[in-house]
């Protein structure tokens, strides 16, 4: 067999070749510190990088979602504890205001504050985020939602009633905010199953009280057919009598009338209901109780409104007194709602911190995985350069030796 001269030395320089491709694939993986550089190194690895370095991408931006909604989540915690705290100051003024020794001048002074109190309910319920996001807006977060009529001091709401809502994960969302239509407008009246209101004719003393439900299964069996709107009508001595809208006697479970004799700071139960009250009626009082509070509910702002006018008007004291009873029993719905929502935001920052603390250890196990796939073990990557590097040379000075070498060489020798 033949070997040409030509051959030897295309085999040489191939074989330099090929060791100054590893020598820079090697010199590569030293100067970045990745074993895959391009895709044809590993392309298997490559693969497993794009996937992992996708997930590494998504939990960043989860982890950012979850880093505004608890900042903003924490903000209107906040601002609930705040809202909560001033509604306990409201129904304190209220309370007051129902001492028979108040003059006119103090129930004035009194709507003055509850005016100052309403303002601050407003700035409150009006309150934004980090971002310049109102908190109660529903999802039309860069209005603001509640709006004041200077004229009349009424409240408006201009927000709408959807949940915003942040992607805390694949599939998974967390509400980041409340519209204030839940928190603050739709608040039912009364006692939240049923309203009592003394009649505005009356000319005793009554003052309705208390009320609550205290049977369920006799109040859902008086509902059952539609909503209860019944009459407490007052005869001589404090007997009574319960007829319905018609004007149509209301019959107890037994198919009886429903009738009796009330006493000074007694109660009057019928369908599951309990209505305490205070002072004397007079013959033809009367108390309406109806329990359709779907229809019947109101804002807290109307409720302070309601307290402010009641307390400005120079009505009797038997009067004022039933006015605030009925608010305060409205604003003590509304109360409920705010801590509802507090306890609904308490919630939801807990469970995004269980969930930041998930994505936390999932991405170091990524990372992790990243690393095993695309960074060079260095001190093997330092110890091929080296060989790859020797290895060169010697084939480099091998083939100079041999390019100098000739048929003549070799017969001298």
């Amino acid at each position: 067999m033949r070997i040409s001269t030509a051959w030897m030395y295309q085999q040489s320089v191939n074989t330099m070749l090929n060791q100054q491709d590893a020598l820079d694939e090697s010199e590569n993986q030293v100067s970045t510190g990745n074993a895959i550089n391009v895709a044809s190194d590993n392309p298997t690895g490559a693969a497993q990088i794009v996937g992992l370095n996708h997930i590494l991408a998504q939990n960043t931006q989860y982890a950012s979602n979850m880093t505004a909604a608890n900042t903003r989540l924490s903000t209107e915690s906040s601002t609930l504890s705040s809202v909560s705290n001033l509604l306990n100051s409201i129904n304190d003024v209220g309370l007051s205001a129902m001492n028979g020794a108040m003059s006119s001048s103090d129930l004035n002074n009194m709507a003055t504050e509850l005016e100052q109190y309403r303002d601050q309910l407003v700035q409150l319920a009006n309150t934004t985020d980090a971002n310049g996001q109102a908190l109660f807006s529903g999802t039309s977060t860069t209005t603001t939602p509640f709006v004041t009529n200077s004229t009349t001091g009424a409240i408006t709401y201009t927000g709408n009633d959807q949940q915003s809502y942040s992607s805390i994960g694949t599939g998974l969302q967390i509400a980041n905010g409340d519209p204030g239509s839940s928190v603050f407008m739709n608040i039912p009246a009364g006692n939240g199953s049923f309203v009592t209101a003394a009649g505005a004719s009356n000319t005793g003393t009554l003052v309705v009280g208390a009320t609550s439900v205290t049977d369920t299964s006799a109040f859902q069996a008086a509902t059952a057919s539609g909503p209860i709107n019944d009459t407490i009508t007052f005869g001589a001595n404090g007997t009574y009598a319960v007829t319905d809208a018609a004007g149509n006697p209301v019959d107890d479970s037994s198919g009886n009338p429903i009738t009796g004799t009330y006493t000074a700071g007694g109660a009057i139960s019928f369908d599951g209901m309990s209505i305490t009250m205070s002072g004397t009626p007079a013959s033809g009082d009367t108390v309406n109780v109806q329990s359709d509070t779907a229809s019947n509910t109101q804002s807290v702002f109307t409720t302070i409104n309601n307290m402010i006018t009641a307390l400005q008007s120079g009505e009797s004291s038997t009067a004022l007194n039933n006015t605030l009873n009925g608010q305060l029993q409205s604003l003590n719905q509304a109360m409920s709602s705010v801590s509802n929502t507090e306890v609904a935001v308490g919630s939801r920052i807990s469970t995004l911190q269980q969930q930041q603390s998930n994505y936390s250890d999932l991405s170091v196990t990524y990372q992790s995985a990243l690393s095993d796939v695309q960074n060079v073990d260095m001190a093997t990557a330092i110890s091929n350069l080296s060989l790859q590097s020797t290895a060169l040379q010697a084939s480099q000075q091998v083939f100079a030796k041999i390019q100098g070498t000739s048929l003549f060489d070799y017969l001298q020798g």
